[in-house]
């Protein structure tokens, strides 16, 4: 008996080649040895099985890991492989490969034009207020999909009658056509892949078997959640093709503005305006929170600018890791008109700060005063001197 070949020197690769490395290798081999080029010989089709075994055991990672640990030994009871008697079983196993066409349907490629496949996607755009993405909410959303004719069932054809099989690729789906020693297997473009054609169509549906409904869905949204999340509604899509899945709907979140509050990932933003001697002297105050006002404690000296964070008045993870915090940013306003009496006393705490000036103040006037004062040139410093 002879000796089997290591699959990596089989297939031309490396140990450590990519999946899709692999995959090029053996298409490029089953191409050179195909039958259809090399009529007659026996070498070709044996090189020809031999890669296909190869690329089943190297393109499958369980398979590739007991491979690379035990040899050919490992294989012996996997229960995957199969045995390629002819090419045919080739390419029932691996005709995707080939791009769903490449040498045609007479070498065992498989019909792919009524195969089901997922229906597509819909998508929803839901609103919500930032209370509600806190929260969480329970709403209803609206969307439009295809659903099956009534009237037909869905088949296209007028009631009573049925499609037929398609005259130009005889209900294949799929027409070959010649490439030199290739062919190359294309949807039908009579039928478009379906195999059959509608004689008489359906008057409610124009043939299509489908008509568009609108569609409406309870939606729980959980909280935390942040604008562009979209919360996915499975098989709430359009219908499937022979007899494939629906597709699903997704619904796109987007958040209203809120009149004070600002969102960062879970933490919330909002400006609190103080006046000068609340600023100075200390205050409570009431800033905006989720819930509605909150009081907080504005410190004596507090500065223009200056930040306070409370601490778990955030947005929650959607995950539930926890909650962010909110960041009060303090705004100290100046007033633009005062009363007699105010602006009395303003001048009184001006005479007041002129007496008691803090070192860097002085510090600041000083350098002021030094700057503008005028300098004396060389001629005057000379005269100064003499």
């Amino acid at each position: 008996m002879a000796q089997q070949r290591d699959y990596y020197e089989v297939l031309g690769v490396d140990r450590k080649a990519t999946t899709a490395h692999i995959a090029d290798s053996y298409r490029k081999l089953a191409i050179r040895f195909h039958p259809d080029k090399n009529p007659g010989n026996s070498e070709a089709a044996n090189s020809f099985k031999e890669a296909a075994r190869a690329y089943e055991v190297l393109s499958d990672d369980a398979l590739r890991a007991r491979y690379d640990r035990y040899g050919h030994a490992g294989l012996q009871g996997a229960g995957k492989t199969h045995e390629f008697n002819d090419i045919t079983d080739i390419f029932e196993a691996f005709g995707d490969i080939f791009g769903g066409g490449v040498f045609g349907e007479q070498f065992g490629g498989r019909r792919r034009g009524n195969r089901p496949r997922q229906g597509s996607d819909v998508f929803s755009t839901m609103t919500l207020s930032l209370l509600e993405a806190a929260r969480g909410a329970s709403k209803t959303v609206e969307f439009t999909r295809h659903e099956a004719c009534g009237d037909c069932d869905g088949s296209g054809a007028k009631k009573g009658t049925k499609p037929v099989a398609c005259d130009y690729c005889a209900g294949r789906g799929q027409v070959l056509q010649s490439a030199g020693v290739f062919r190359l297997q294309t949807t039908c473009p009579a039928c478009r892949g379906a195999g059959s054609v509608v004689r008489e169509k359906c008057s409610t549906c124009g043939g299509d078997g489908l008509h568009e409904e609108r569609v409406e869905r309870r939606v729980t949204i959980p909280a935390g959640v942040d604008r562009d999340v979209r919360v996915r509604l499975a098989g709430e899509g359009e219908p499937g093709a022979h007899g494939g899945p629906p597709g699903d709907c997704y619904c796109v979140i987007e958040i209203e503005d809120h009149p004070f509050l600002t969102r960062e990932g879970r933490d919330l933003h909002c400006e609190v305006p103080v006046t000068f001697s609340q600023a100075a002297l200390g205050a409570t105050v009431d800033v905006p929170t989720l819930d509605g006002p909150r009081p907080l404690q504005v410190t004596k000296g507090t500065q223009a600018g200056d930040v306070v964070r409370v601490r778990g008045l955030g947005m929650p993870e959607v995950r539930g890791r926890g909650i962010g915090d909110l960041h009060v940013h303090i705004h100290v306003e100046v007033p633009k008109t005062l009363s007699p009496r105010a602006e009395a006393l303003l001048r009184d705490l001006a005479a007041e700060e002129q007496k008691a000036v803090s070192p860097k103040r002085s510090s600041f006037f000083s350098r002021l005063t030094e700057y503008f004062q005028p300098k004396d040139s060389t001629a005057d410093r000379e005269e100064k001197a003499t």
